[in-house]
């Protein structure tokens, strides 16, 4: 690819970029379809994030533990993991989940849309397509985001108390048998 052709690229993306903040502050709004989307956003990704993060919860507390037991701190733990998936394993899992099958899911949609000519028959029947279609699913998507953040924090929260009562359980269950936990 040639700078030329880079910066042709770029000017295009800019022009996108400017003309949904135009569209998204001008009137008339889609409300309905903005819900809809908030919906399939939260619908599309709620188990993927919810098993991915329920994991992710677990295995950062197994891993974490023998580290902390090591220097004698293993109390530290449920403040190294809160801290850990509140301020990066939470938005990241929920980043890359949504980044991957709402981008892709999104992307197909509108590409078929545009295939089967249905965008085109939608500027006939005199609709703005880019509000409806695009400024819509990016409104959704801003507004579900930091919802899915918080939910993936409970849920890998609930991961990791689930490993922390598990190791207990089983430390607890090696002493009153008189065997070394493990």
């Amino acid at each position: 690819m040639s700078f030329r052709n880079l910066l042709v690229k770029l000017a295009d993306v800019y022009k996108f970029v400017l003309r949904f903040f135009k569209e998204a502050v001008s009137p008339p709004y889609e409300g309905r379809e903005i819900l809809h989307q908030c919906y399939q956003v939260g619908n599309r990704s709620l188990f993927l994030i919810t098993f991915t993060a329920f994991l992710a919860g677990i295995v950062f507390t197994k891993q974490s533990r023998p580290s902390l037991a090591s220097f004698g701190a293993e109390s530290w733990l449920p403040s190294l993991v809160s801290q850990a998936v509140v301020r990066s394993l939470g938005p990241l899992i929920t980043g890359l989940i949504c980044a991957g099958k709402l981008g892709s899911s999104i992307g197909a949609e509108l590409g078929s849309m545009q295939v089967t000519e249905q965008i085109d028959a939608m500027e006939v029947s005199g609709t703005r397509p880019f509000s409806y279609l695009v400024v819509s699913r990016v409104w959704a998507t801003t507004l579900m985001i930091p919802l899915l953040v918080i939910y993936t924090d409970i849920v890998a929260l609930l991961g990791s108390f689930a490993m922390v009562n598990a190791i207990t359980a089983r430390d607890l269950f090696c002493i009153s048998m008189k065997l070394s936990p493990q």
